[in-house]
């Protein structure tokens, strides 16, 4: 049986590229960009990538992306819209629980709740926090966003989608169960239950220390315009992390959760 993240997918990458939560892409990767250090030579993972929008933004500028997904449907939407756009990008058809990179990449982004907190255990989901950091090579950058805890925890009864319905959030897992209602391209209209975990900052910065992220910072996250500037608040829907990767000595130590 299908993850309610694989059946909200099927046959939704056109639709998905029409909500307003995607329009942002440019902003976005003007913050992922600087992060670089407008470094033209370095390789970047982009993992959940969906459609490819940030992955084909970041190769018109210049860059050398690999893009991951676990969806077919939106991987194929992401090879037609790199072709529009002229630009090369390798993009695999991946779970990003199994990925099979080491010491390969100078940054790895995932955002947009690119995989990371749609998992259905913790377990999972730091899965892909440890192939994320295996990927990188020493001193690679890590860029992503995930669902902020302060949100629901300080909003009590409140939905953070407009289209969300039967939403509840449970205070012990830190996670919310939905249902929510999506057109997909063929015009249909579909019913998808979903469940997120939602994150402390402190639970973030402990996973990353984990794994030997250094430097960890996290921020408020606006759509378009990320910035090291915006503090964290408990209006953020999600949170922007940024973290950089140490020596590789210490990188096999996990966590027993």
């Amino acid at each position: 049986m299908k993850q309610w993240y694989e059946a909200l997918f099927d046959n939704y990458a056109k639709s998905y590229d029409s909500e307003c939560y995607v329009h942002g892409t440019a902003g976005e990767v003007d913050f992922v960009e600087k992060e670089l250090g407008f470094n033209k030579s370095n390789h970047i993972l982009d993992i959940g990538c969906g459609t490819g929008r940030h992955a084909i933004e970041l190769a018109r500028r210049g860059y050398k992306v690999t893009g991951v997904d676990l969806s077919i449907s939106q991987l194929q939407r992401a090879k037609e819209k790199a072709g529009d756009a002229n630009v090369e990008i390798e993009f695999i058809q991946r779970d990003a629980r199994e990925l099979e990179f080491e010491n390969k990449f100078d940054m790895a982004i995932m955002l947009c709740e690119g995989g990371f907190s749609l998992m259905e255990t913790d377990e999972m989901n730091f899965k892909i926090l440890q192939n994320a950091a295996k990927a990188l090579k020493e001193n690679g950058k890590f860029i992503f966003t995930t669902l902020n805890a302060f949100l629901p925890l300080c909003h009590a009864g409140e939905t953070p989608h407009a289209n969300s319905q039967n939403s509840s959030f449970d205070l012990g897992t830190l996670r919310r169960t939905f249902k929510f209602k999506i057109t997909d391209d063929s015009g249909q209209e579909r019913q998808i239950s979903g469940n997120e975990r939602y994150y402390c900052p402190s639970e973030i910065s402990w996973y990353l220390k984990s794994l030997n992220f250094r430097d960890i910072g996290i921020y408020g996250c606006k759509l378009g315009a990320f910035s090291r500037n915006d503090k964290l608040s408990k209006d953020d829907f999600e949170m922007l992390v940024v973290a950089k990767k140490s020596e590789e000595k210490s990188i096999g130590k996990t966590l027993n959760l």
